[in-house]
C-alpha cells in the first residue's frame, strides 16, 4: 500500500533515509538532482536550454545539482536564483558545486528562455500565501510555453492539504522524492501536478511504511458468493428518493446496487417514476414512497437504506428522512439527504457521500474552508455525525469512526483516514454520486461495516470510473457506463 507524508513527516523521513544508508544529506540531494536530470533528458531530449528556478531550501539545492548535471550534458542552462538569501547546509553545497562548473545564477526578473523549466523554488517548504518574489516567478513560469518539471511538489500547492495558496505552478511533470505527499493527490493540487513520478532514491522499504494511506480496490478483501447463497442473504437495500422530476436518480443508485452484488433492491419513489424504472430494469422493485403501510414493511424488511438522490427538500423529503433516522437500520444518506439529516454520532452504522458544497453546509462554513483541508473537513464530520464520510473530489477522501475493523487493510484502520488512488475529471458529471450511492448501500446491505462500506466503495466506485473513461473517453462518459463496469 502507497502512504503519504505530510511535509514534516517527509523532512524526518529524508533524515531517517540518510542515516539507514549511511550517506550525507548532500549525497542525497545529489541522487535526487541526478533523478530530476534523468528525468529531464528522457522526457524532453530535443531540449537545447534548460532554464531551472530556484528558491530557498533543499529545493533550491536540487535545482542547482540539476543544473549542474545538465550543463555537464551538454545543455544550455539557465538559472535564475529567485530568493536573494543566501543558502545554508546542504542547499549552499548545491550552490558552491554550481558556481566552480561556470553557472552564474541570474537575477529574479530575467526572463526564462529555457526549452524545459525546472520548478525548484520551494518544494515541501510552502508556508501559508505564496507571496513576492515568488509569486511572480510562477506566473512567469506558467505564462511561457515550456514544459514543466517540478521537483518534489509544484510550488504554491500545499504538501498536507494540496491547496493552492494563491498560485501555483501547473507542471506537466513531477517528480518526489523519497516519499509520496499528501498535496499531490487531492483537491485543486491534481490541476497542477501533471505526470507524477515518485523516486525513492534507494530508501529502504521499512524506512517509509508510514503516513496516510492512498487507497486502491486491490487494497481490499472482497467476499466471494457462498455456494449456498440465495437472494435474502446477499442483502436487501431499500432506495429511497426520486422527487418530482428526478426519477434518474434513485435509478442510477438503485441499478448499481444491484451490479455490486445486492440481492434485492426496492425502490421508494413517487408513483410518477414506477413506469420508466421497471422499463429499464425489470430486476427492481418499485413502491409508492406514500404508501405508508407497505413503505413501512419494506423499512422492516430491509437490511440497509441508501436515501437522497434526487430527494428535494419538501416535505415528502422530510419525512421520508425522518422514519429513516429513527428506524435503527444501516443508512448511507447522499445528495439532497445531507442537506436534511439531522442525526449525529448514530449507533447505528451511517456513511455520509458528501461533495465539497455539501461539506461546507453541514459544517457550516464556505466552501473555501473545505478544500483549504478537504481531510480536516471530512475528519470533522466524522466527528460531528460519527460516520464513516467519503468528500467526494479530486482525490476523494474517506474518513471513519473509531471502529475496529479488521476487514479494512491494516494502514486504514489506524490512519481513519485516507485518500483514493483512482478516479478523473471525467467523474464530474450527473448521476455519479447517485452511482457512489448504490455501490456502498449494497455493501452495507452485505453486512459490511459502514467504514468497509465507505473505504471500498470509494474505490470501486473510482476504478469503474478510469475504466468506462478508458472505453468512452472522459468527455463522453455517463454515470450509466460506471455502472457498466462495475
Amino acid at each position: 500500500m502507497r502512504t503519504l507524508l505530510h511535509a514534516q513527516e517527509c523532512r524526518e523521513q529524508d533524515q531517517r533515509v540518510a542515516q539507514q544508508l549511511r550517506i550525507s544529506g548532500f549525497e542525497l540531494m545529489q541522487r535526487a538532482g541526478q533523478a530530476a536530470t534523468d528525468i529531464l533528458v528522457e522526457r524532453w531530449p530535443e531540449a537545447a536550454r534548460v532554464s531551472v528556478l530556484c528558491g530557498k531550501g533543499n529545493n533550491a539545492g536540487d535545482g542547482y545539482l540539476v543544473a549542474t548535471l545538465a550543463q555537464r550534458l551538454g545543455l544550455i542552462v539557465q538559472l535564475i536564483q529567485v530568493d536573494p538569501k543566501p543558502l545554508e547546509g546542504d542547499a549552499d553545497l548545491a550552490r558552491q558545486l554550481a558556481l566552480r562548473e561556470g553557472i552564474v545564477p541570474c537575477a529574479a526578473d530575467e526572463r526564462i528562455n529555457g526549452d524545459v523549466i525546472v520548478d525548484a523554488l520551494l518544494g515541501t517548504g510552502l508556508k501559508g500565501l505564496l507571496r513576492a518574489p515568488y509569486a511572480e516567478a510562477v506566473n512567469q513560469i506558467n505564462q511561457h510555453a515550456a514544459p514543466v518539471l517540478s521537483l518534489d511538489i509544484p510550488t504554491g500547492v500545499a504538501t498536507d492539504t494540496g491547496a493552492i495558496t494563491g498560485v501555483a505552478v501547473v507542471a506537466d511533470v513531477t517528480v518526489t522524492f523519497i516519499a509520496d505527499k499528501i498535496g499531490l493527490h487531492t483537491g485543486a493540487a491534481l490541476s497542477c501536478v501533471g505526470e507524477l513520478l515518485l523516486r525513492d532514491l534507494g530508501a529502504p522499504r521499512m524506512v517509509r511504511e508510514v503516513g496516510i494511506p492512498l487507497l486502491f480496490e486491490s487494497d481490499f478483501l472482497t467476499a466471494q458468493i457462498a455456494p449456498d447463497a440465495y437472494k435474502h442473504a446477499r442483502g436487501y437495500l431499500l432506495v429511497i428518493g426520486g422527487d418530482h422530476n428526478m426519477g434518474g436518480a434513485p435509478l442510477l443508485t438503485a441499478e448499481a446496487a444491484l451490479r455490486s452484488g445486492a440481492g434485492l433492491v426496492t425502490v421508494a419513489t413517487r408513483v410518477e417514476h414506477r413506469s420508466a424504472i421497471l422499463a429499464r430494469r425489470p430486476e427492481l422493485m418499485v413502491i409508492d414512497a406514500e404508501d405508508q403501510l407497505m413503505f413501512k414493511t419494506l423499512l422492516e424488511k430491509a437490511d440497509a437504506i441508501a436515501i437522497g438522490p434526487g430527494l428535494g427538500t419538501s416535505q415528502w423529503a422530510r419525512d421520508l428522512i425522518h422514519s429513516v433516522e429513527v428506524s435503527g437500520k444501516p443508512v448511507l444518506v447522499d445528495a439532497d439527504g445531507l442537506r436534511l439529516w439531522q442525526r449525529s454520532q448514530s449507533a447505528t452504522p451511517v456513511v455520509l457521500t458528501p461533495h465539497m458544497a455539501e461539506a461546507a453546509a453541514m459544517l457550516g462554513v464556505p466552501v473555501s474552508v473545505v478544500q483549504a483541508d478537504r481531510m480536516g473537513a471530512a475528519a470533522a464530520l466524522t466527528e460531528r455525525f460519527g460516520a464513516a464520510v467519503i468528500l467526494k473530489g479530486p482525490g476523494s477522501i474517506v474518513s471513519l469512526p473509531r471502529l475496529t475493523d479488521v476487514s479494512l487493510p491494516e494502514r486504514l484502520a489506524a490512519t481513519r483516514l485516507g485518500i483514493c488512488g483512482h478516479g478523473n475529471p471525467g467523474m464530474a458529471t450527473a448521476g455519479m454520486g447517485d452511482v457512489l450511492s448504490g455501490i456502498s448501500g449494497a455493501l452495507l446491505a452485505a453486512g459490511e461495516s459502514a467504514g468497509y462500506a465507505a473505504a471500498y466503495g470509494m474505490c470501486l466506485h473510482s476504478l469503474c470510473g478510469d475504466q468506462a473513461a478508458k472505453r468512452r473517453g472522459q468527455r463522453a462518459m455517463l454515470a450509466s457506463d460506471v455502472i457498466d463496469s462495475l
